[in-house]
């Protein structure tokens, strides 16, 4: 009955949580049935996932684009029925001011632009949503931070599986203390990554496998515990030190929590892991698949989730257009959630370069 009930309430929850932020619906979203949303970065990411999900979002549409590849605009022009003062360029990018139709500026560049685009996008007037890691470090991510509390705009961060029912269910077990006192948590996301040439191979653009996907590791530590982490250690490995010359292949760290939890955990760009593990006094909750865009499962002891396969990007779009129009919450997305995982990840390099030792966070 419990699932069932979570499953039914799974869209309303998203679209109509009553407890408000205490910031109002910005006059940007007055009167208007859809937000503009324009994509920063026409990557693998943008073309594949976020701008096919915004065919399906309900309070969101997009509005505009930013390319420094020409060659890409006609194919979007036609597939989204884009004109040509909806297409951008870096060099015009700060004219998108003057657009009164895109609201929010979604930032899917590489880790080093993020800070740089977030900043003159609040400096035009835009909300912001960034791709995870939200900076390059904890103090190229407050500077962010701040800047959107001084241009009154929010900033949120591409943290997908807060809307996704799988994860929404583990929380929910953890936080009911469905199975009693959390005692610790094990997890880790890593695949087998591919051109040697990709900016995720080069340090200067922030690339390595703690800033790609090691941070949904940290991410699903912190939401299922519910607890800010005290402490790490931290130890970096190599198998292929010419591959992974500048970044890290493989790191595994230990994250301290408030009474005694712990949070043992792995990242890598060379083999493939995929989980989240909670073990309670009276039971487990697994996610496994846990990370990717589709296919998520999971259980506990007691039972099997069956929840729907969901677009995971659609419903993280419009939650938070719906937090932008309604001001309800927006299930922790926000840019203060991004700030606390890079603290955490500037004490896990920390810690690395002190071969393992326990850094206080």
């Amino acid at each position: 009955m419990e699932r069932r009930k979570f499953t039914q309430s799974l869209t309303t929850s998203i679209a109509g949580i009553s407890l408000a932020r205490g910031i109002g619906p910005h006059p940007l979203c007055n009167s208007k049935n859809k937000l503009g949303i324009a994509l920063v970065g026409l990557g693998n990411y943008a073309s594949r996932q976020l701008a096919p999900a915004l065919l399906e979002t309900h309070m969101c549409e997009l509005k505009g684009i930013v390319t420094g590849t020409p060659s890409k605009i006609d194919q979007w022009k036609k597939t989204y029925d884009l004109e040509d003062h909806q297409i951008y360029n870096y060099d015009n990018f700060d004219s998108i001011a003057n657009n009164d139709k895109i609201d929010i500026v979604y930032v899917v560049l590489p880790n080093n632009m993020h800070k740089e685009y977030t900043l003159r996008a609040f400096q035009a007037g835009k909300h912001v949503i960034c791709e995870k890691p939200l900076a390059m470090n904890a103090q190229e991510a407050a500077e962010m931070v701040a800047a959107g509390k001084k241009a009154n705009r929010q900033l949120f961060v591409g943290y997908r599986l807060h809307y996704e029912p799988h994860h929404r269910e583990a929380i929910r077990l953890c936080q009911t203390e469905a199975f009693g006192k959390i005692k610790f948590f094990e997890g880790g996301f890593g695949f087998r990554i591919g051109n040697p040439n990709q900016w995720r191979l080069k340090k200067e653009y922030g690339g390595g496998a703690l800033m790609d996907v090691g941070i949904y590791v940290i991410q699903g530590a912190r939401y299922t515990i519910g607890q800010e982490p005290i402490a790490v250690s931290a130890r970096e490995f190599k198998t292929d030190a010419v591959k992974f010359k500048e970044v890290d292949e493989l790191i595994t760290w230990q994250m301290e929590f408030p009474k005694g939890v712990v949070a043992n955990c792995t990242t890598t760009f060379s083999a493939s892991t995929n989980h989240l593990y909670v073990a309670s006094e009276k039971g487990f909750i697994r996610v496994s698949p846990a990370y990717g865009y589709s296919g998520i499962g999971g259980h506990t002891r007691k039972y099997k989730f069956d929840f729907p396969q969901v677009n995971q990007q659609a419903l993280h779009m419009d939650g938070i257009s719906n937090t932008l129009m309604n001001a309800v919450p927006d299930l922790n997305v926000c840019g203060e959630e991004g700030l606390r995982d890079m603290k955490i990840i500037d004490a896990i390099f920390k810690s690395v370069k002190q071969v393992g030792k326990r850094v206080l966070i």
